[in-house]
């Protein structure tokens, strides 16, 4: 993959990905996608990959682990007050170059098992749709739950814009949404359909712990 289309997948993300989101991975993936000899270092990530969530999650995973590097002082993960994220580059920069074989080792090795908890506002209409229909209670298996947040789906609270509240009236977690058309979903009010049996979880790969937490980036409190 040749440089220019891995600064593209850069400048994307953090756009799309980080933007009013984490100011931190936002001002990093922009100047990340203007050097080459860090898009050569993220060039390593296995194909198929999503590069930018691989490195990014690679140097944390490796400042969670303790490595000592000022870099740790922007992340909100690591430090109860971050530093300001526009002066972070130069720091992630040398951490990058210092620790560049460490680096390298995991984006040859790892997978990014992306895991957006937010796709439950579109699962939890279709839930209720299908409960509506079946009258019974739902079982659900998951193929590849990554950290299972989607099996949660009837503990989340939902807002659709539509001036009340769906799912979960207790959970702190409200995921919002914007149903778009003159045509409504069914949405139950209070109570999501509940289980009549256990969930089934099926992962094709087994992740630790340490290793989903580096990709918990919308953790990059900024002050």
């Amino acid at each position: 993959m040749s440089l220019e289309v891995i600064s593209e997948r850069f400048r994307r993300f953090a756009i799309r990905e980080c933007r009013d989101s984490s100011e931190l991975y936002e001002q990093l993936a922009l100047n990340i996608a203007e050097d080459d000899e860090l898009l050569r270092l993220a060039s390593a990530a296995r194909s198929g990959q999503p590069i930018p969530n691989l490195l990014f999650g690679a140097v944390h995973y490796l400042l969670l682990k303790g490595y000592r590097h000022e870099l740790r002082e922007f992340y909100g993960s690591i430090v109860d007050q971050p530093r300001n994220p526009q002066h972070a580059f130069p720091y992630f920069r040398d951490f990058c170059i210092h620790y560049q074989e460490d680096i390298t080792a995991m984006l040859t090795s790892k997978l990014v098992q992306t895991n957006e908890v937010r796709r439950c506002a579109y699962l939890y209409p279709s839930f209720c749709f299908i409960y509506n229909i079946a009258k019974k209670p739902l079982s659900l298996i998951e193929i590849g739950t990554s950290a299972g947040l989607q099996l949660a789906w009837d503990k989340y609270r939902y807002d659709y814009g539509l001036h009340e509240t769906y799912g979960n009236p207790h959970s702190n977690v409200v995921i919002t949404s914007e149903i778009r058309g003159e045509r409504l979903p069914f949405l139950l009010p209070k109570s999501p359909p509940a289980y009549d049996s256990p969930i089934g979880k099926i992962t094709v790969i087994a992740v630790p712990f340490p290793l989903l937490f580096t990709f918990l980036w919308h953790m990059m409190h900024e002050p």
